[in-house]
């Protein structure tokens, strides 16, 4: 009974992260007894781990939290690694740089910063989006275990703007062409207003284990006469990271031609 609390309050985390609310809202879409999911919330509350709105009620994620997520970050080898190149990158792209894990069904910024210091909206730390809307989910979602891609495909795809790819025979093709040239490039198929190109960062197990995104405003003039720049650029990035991370792509090639 211990270890099944237990399950739930990791459980309730999870999804307080990705959508905070109230106790009735998160107990309808969890399929939790409101009496349960309040006492899980409570205590929850109680040990930090969750911050109660005292006007809404709304739960979000509490100081608790904060100091886990920023001890996981301290001690991340890849991402500690990879910041000295995306720090450059910020100067050299002039676009809002990001650097994205693959969480569950979800890509999540670990790093996220523009040479102007002015951020889009949602383009802030903490904010997760579908694999399949956006570069830098659709890259993770490429290179992810067959039988994960087919999980992910069998389920409800939420279409953020009218460009959002849904179809699953559509993205099928989406996804291979990305692997295919080694990049993804999108337009305003996550929020109508911006375009964004990414590529996949390989560990020494030739695994896709993160992805460098750089996002842009479509209403820049010049971000379009810069995209074939911002593609060469995004790629040598992540082949540096990679490269940091003691990646051979020789085997890559070797496997290809097998």
């Amino acid at each position: 009974m211990a270890l099944k609390g237990i399950t739930r309050a990791l459980d309730v985390l999870s999804h307080i992260a990705v959508n905070p609310g109230r106790a009735s809202e998160i107990a309808d879409r969890m399929g939790v007894a409101w009496a349960t999911m309040h006492r899980t919330l409570s205590q929850l509350e109680k040990g930090g781990f969750l911050r109660r709105d005292p006007d809404t009620n709304r739960y979000v994620i509490g100081q608790k939290m904060w100091m886990i997520g920023s001890a996981y970050m301290a001690n991340h080898p890849t991402f500690n690694k990879a910041l000295p190149y995306l720090s450059d990158a910020v100067i050299r792209s002039q676009a809002i740089v990001q650097f994205v894990e693959r969480v569950d069904y979800s890509a999540i910024a670990l790093f996220t910063q523009s040479a102007t210091h002015e951020l889009l909206p949602m383009t802030t730390l903490g904010y997760a989006f579908p694999l399949h809307a956006g570069s830098k989910g659709q890259v993770l979602l490429a290179y992810a275990e067959p039988a994960f891609i087919e999980d992910y495909l069998s389920r409800p795809l939420a279409k953020l703007t009218p460009k959002t790819i849904t179809d699953p025979v559509q993205l099928k093709e989406q996804l291979e062409l990305i692997r295919t040239q080694g990049y993804s490039e999108t337009e305003a198929d996550v929020q109508v207003f911006t375009r964004s190109v990414a590529a996949p960062v390989f560990d020494r197990s030739d695994k896709v284990v993160a992805s460098v995104s750089f996002i842009e405003m479509r209403s820049d003039t010049t971000s379009e006469s810069r995209r074939p720049k911002q593609i060469e650029l995004v790629c040598q990035v992540a082949n540096s990271v990679s490269s940091a991370l003691e990646w051979n792509p020789g085997s890559r090639w070797a496997d290809a031609g097998a």
